[in-house]
């Protein structure tokens, strides 16, 4: 059997390694906000590690305390952070679109699109959002040209 001296101890090294867990899962979420392209990318990297790890130290810190006090003052915390996070991320995710911050390309499928062409064709007479996003990418490209040095092309043709 094991006795309270060992079973304290193997607690804390369990508490510990949530720790680092999370820790690691939070570093994690971060490189990601960094190194990800476009709002909706960032999207995951700004949920799912950052609530698993929120989650762990959670679980660590009631390891720790063994207290019922503590893991009832804890538990909100979760569960607030599981209600307000997906909501924040659509936001982020829908005003990232509607402001053409993402790669088209990369979407299998679009169905936010008409949505947004209705919206914005009764705000903005005759304007379209697919058209406008079109012309922001290009002046976006032509941006991007211009801070490399390299010339800006003509078109199409511009390479043949």
């Amino acid at each position: 059997m094991l006795d309270a001296e060992t079973g304290a101890g193997i607690l804390d090294i369990a508490a510990a390694a949530l720790l680092i867990v999370a820790a690691l899962l939070t570093l994690a979420a971060a490189i990601g906000l960094v190194r990800f392209p476009d709002p909706l990318s960032r999207l995951h990297a700004a949920t799912k590690p950052q609530i698993l790890g929120l989650i762990l130290v959670v679980i660590a810190l009631a390891l720790s305390a063994r207290s019922g006090t503590v893991l009832l003052l804890l538990v909100p915390v979760v569960v607030f952070q599981l209600l307000t996070a997906p909501i924040s991320a659509h936001m982020v995710g829908r005003a990232g679109y509607r402001n053409g911050d993402f790669d088209p390309a990369s979407l299998l499928v679009d169905e936010l699109a008409p949505d947004v062409d209705a919206a914005r064709g009764t705000e903005l007479p005759g304007g379209s959002w697919t058209e406008e996003r079109a012309a922001a990418d290009e002046r976006r490209a032509v941006d991007e040209q211009a801070a490399s040095g390299e010339p800006p092309s003509k078109g199409p043709s511009a390479g043949s």
